[in-house]
């Protein structure tokens, strides 16, 4: 059986803090459908999931963010949890990986507090979106049009709130990566 998304490769960049089932439930999603997806952080190894305010499991690294390119992807996955997006705002690598998907219109989906990395990367502006509701100044004031929605798609963004819409944040993202992932930068095989 052929996934939707067979031959596209995801990257989801997430680091300490990240909140487990909003990286899991995705990339077990997107793996399901056919996707290869790889685990990038500003760190190698593992890093520390939270179920809410409690530690989770550790997750694996696939690469590094210092030897991740952009173009090697064909979308992006941006998971919440407060400390995640708030320590990945801190590291100007992230912000430019996040820039040159949002610079390029290439396919990002975010949820909780993931749009905060967005904000920082220019990726906001004149956008319909959503997220935990605490964001909702930061992104009206950075120039976004915040709704509270289950699942907002604008254009190649797809945002949601929370743990409690993944089963509708994972069918629209999978419904965009599948229309609008392009290979633009890895050799198609």
């Amino acid at each position: 059986m052929t996934g939707r998304l067979d031959g596209r490769k995801i990257a989801v960049l997430a680091t300490d803090g990240v909140e487990e089932v909003e990286l899991t439930n995705p990339v077990e999603t997107l793996r399901r459908e056919g996707a290869e997806v790889e685990v990038i952080s500003t760190k190698s190894g593992h890093i520390q999931a939270f179920q809410h305010h409690d530690k989770g499991q550790e997750i694996k690294v696939d690469k590094e963010l210092a030897t991740a390119t952009p173009g090697d992807y064909d979308a992006l996955v941006l998971p919440g949890g407060v400390i995640n997006p708030d320590a990945l705002r801190l590291a100007p690598k992230a912000i430019d990986f996040v820039r040159e998907f949002v610079d390029g219109d290439r396919p990002i989906a975010a949820i909780c507090h993931g749009p905060w990395t967005l904000i920082d990367a220019g990726g906001v502006r004149g956008k319909r979106m959503t997220s935990w509701p605490s964001l909702k100044t930061d992104l009206a004031n950075a120039g976004a049009n915040w709704v509270d929605e289950q699942v907002v798609v604008d254009g190649n963004l797809v945002t949601s709130r929370k743990p409690d819409d993944l089963p509708a944040f994972n069918a629209r993202m999978v419904e965009l990566f599948a229309q609008n992932a392009t290979r633009t930068g890895a050799a198609a095989e």
